[in-house]
């Protein structure tokens, strides 16, 4: 789970550092973070395990997608609505008892309507009850690296033992984009018609032009206003988790002003191209006495605009080399240093072959050594 190790490391080293680019959230738990990179930009509160509320769909959705790929079902099956998911309070996608629903209509009323009631007919039909439905994922959440996450009901309806930590909320948000991309879709669908009743989505980024196509909404007395959203500009994506807001209004102006900060203060930038030269490294005892250093691969990081000027590079290895050295051996390291963000290490190989020093040379600076040490 690189994610997982990524939102842990960058989680701690945000908690302990202030860059010059820092921005704070009216929001009691947040996260921020540019998926295409793994970098967290801004970090609130995010290991602190708090209620949910609709956010926690996202995890029954989940548990249904796994269920469709590995063909336990798939989006034509029916699944039963029972009395139970029937008579639900909350916000309902207002399916009736005995009616026999389709699992592609469950994932709509789901995301789209927030339905409670959708949710314990997936949480009935695949697991025999809701209570067994949370507690198979709460299992599946701690093998997913979710480990503030407990679940109590399907829904994120209102319970002591029902949380959710803002960075487990992130990692999933990217697991369902990146596990499941045939039905991540649904997420951007503005609304859904069902019994007769359209609902739109809640989801305040969607319809404001900033390339926003998901995820969740979640809203309790206990929880406050949330969202966990996600939107792709370009080349670059951008996952958020904000709660504890006072309004819907209020979201949805956190929301978008999080997500024009997360895309206008940072840019993605190549700083090294694969195959050129970082350095020259010493060589012992070779037909020349340096070799060039390359990176292998392409290096780019995510830059603040305020940091430009203040990238520092550095390589460092153990040398001098003993030649004979083959083009392509691992050599060092080049670490990159960027204001306000954690370092950044990437190995450097020899560009050339270096062939092993003529007998004249060897005895030129074997002679050499035994004057020094006679001295």
């Amino acid at each position: 789970m690189r994610l997982n190790f990524l939102l842990r490391a960058a989680a701690l080293w945000l908690a302990t550092s202030l860059p010059s680019w820092a921005f704070d959230t009216i929001a009691s738990s947040a996260l921020v973070l540019d998926q295409t990179s793994g970098t967290i930009l801004l970090s609130k509160a995010a290991e602190v395990p708090i209620p949910p509320a609709s956010m926690s769909k996202l995890m029954t959705l989940n548990m249904l997608f796994e269920a469709l790929q590995d063909g336990r079902i798939n989006l034509d099956t029916k699944f039963t609505v029972s009395q139970k998911a029937s008579e639900k309070g909350g916000s309902k996608m207002f399916v009736k008892q005995g009616e026999r629903v389709s699992v592609e209509n469950l994932i709509q009323g789901i995301i789209v309507q927030s339905g409670n009631d959708a949710c314990i007919v997936v949480a009935e039909n695949l697991a025999g009850s809701e209570a067994d439905f949370a507690r198979i994922m709460t299992a599946r959440a701690r093998k997913l690296g979710m480990n503030e996450s407990t679940f109590a009901n399907a829904t994120g309806w209102p319970d002591p033992n029902h949380r959710m930590s803002a960075r487990d909320l992130v990692l999933l948000a990217n697991r369902l984009m990146t596990q499941f991309p045939e039905y991540y879709g649904y997420f951007a669908e503005e609304s859904f018609t069902w019994a007769d009743i359209t609902q739109k989505n809640r989801n305040p980024l969607l319809d404001i032009g900033i390339g926003a196509d998901g995820l969740k909404t979640g809203h309790t007395t206990e929880a406050g206003y949330g969202l966990v959203g996600t939107a792709r500009q370009e080349d670059r994506r951008i996952i958020l988790m904000i709660s504890g807001l006072n309004s819907a209004e209020e979201r949805a102006a956190e929301g978008e002003r999080l997500m024009n900060w997360a895309f206008r203060q940072f840019a993605q930038e190549t700083l090294l191209k694969a195959g050129k030269n970082v350095a020259q490294a010493d060589v012992w005892l070779g037909k020349t006495n340096t070799v060039g250093l390359e990176v292998a691969d392409d290096i780019s990081a995510l830059i603040p605009y305020s940091a430009r000027d203040e990238i520092k590079m550095s390589v460092t290895y153990d040398g001098p080399i003993q030649a004979p050295i083959a083009r392509g051996t691992e050599l060092g390291v080049l670490n990159i240093e960027i204001p306000g963000l954690p370092s950044q290490s990437f190995p450097v190989f020899a560009s050339t072959d270096v062939q092993g020093a003529g007998i004249a040379k060897r005895m030129m600076v074997s002679a050499q050594k035994i004057k020094g040490a006679l001295r």
